[in-house]
């Protein structure tokens, strides 16, 4: 087993005494797709943004345990490696969108790393082609409806190709056209991938592994159907009951779901 991510002992405090994430440990096989799931204030945001070191801002606050990635430890003297390994997807894509053009955001990452102005233009050619935006480089981003916003800022992440994307509830706000462009492209990746989601239907879809997290504690952690037919557990942590809510075939086992 090759781990792309391998989080141990992981704790986080942003005041003392005030605990968001307590002594979590998992692994993240390279290829995998893992969502986090838990309700509203469970540590999901804050354990993603410590995947690539945006989290703890200063390293003696109040964190403890530790974070590789690809057997790498994430820390201030590995945290540019970090960064180009582990692309982050935020929740709300104006938090991300930031130059006058789409061509303009998807190039700031290239830009960064030093390529080429030829390199830099075929890796955001590429990358808008990747997300279904080719010929959107002139585009000006406010323009764009949220699910556009939301491709842009994962095409300025898959141009300087990361090996980890994490993305952060990337299905909030969308319309049911836009969610389902935007899974369809997740689904394709080849990539290690790492959801936090509240999109129970997005995560029974992509997801075959689940971490179920409630008040920054990792309660359960296993195959997302398995943990999403479990009713008691789910609406034990504020998340409902998706074996009622969720289409049947979201659920059932590749085995089940064959037939005789």
């Amino acid at each position: 087993m090759t781990l792309a991510l391998s989080v141990q002992g992981l704790s986080f405090e942003f005041a003392p005494s005030i605990p968001v994430l307590r002594s979590l440990s998992f692994a993240v096989e390279v290829g995998q797709c893992l969502a986090v799931i838990g309700p509203n204030g469970a540590g999901k945001s804050t354990l993603l943004m410590h995947l690539n070191g945006i989290l703890p801002e200063h390293p003696r606050a109040g964190a403890s345990g530790s974070v590789r990635v690809h057997g790498r430890l994430v820390g201030p003297s590995e945290i540019g490696w970090v960064r180009r390994q582990v692309g982050v997807l935020f929740q709300d894509a104006d938090d991300q969108l930031f130059c006058p053009t789409v061509g303009e955001d998807v190039a700031y990452g290239p830009e960064q790393l030093g390529y080429s102005r030829a390199e830099i233009e075929q890796r955001v050619g590429r990358a808008l082609e990747s997300v279904g935006l080719a010929g959107f480089e002139r585009r000006v981003p406010q323009r764009l409806s949220g699910g556009e916003k939301k491709r842009v800022c994962l095409a300025g992440l898959l141009a300087y190709e990361p090996s980890i994307l994490v993305l952060d509830e990337p299905s909030a706000g969308l319309d049911p056209r836009g969610r389902r462009e935007l899974i369809e492209i997740l689904a394709r990746l080849p990539i290690t991938r790492v959801i936090a989601s509240h999109d129970l239907a997005l995560v029974a879809e992509l997801c075959p592994q689940t971490l179920v997290l409630d008040g920054g504690v990792l309660v359960a952690s296993g195959p997302s159907k398995d943990l999403l037919r479990d009713d008691a557990l789910m609406s034990a942590h504020g998340l409902g009951c998706p074996s009622r809510d969720l289409p049947a075939h979201l659920l059932l086992s590749p085995a089940a779901s064959d037939g005789p």
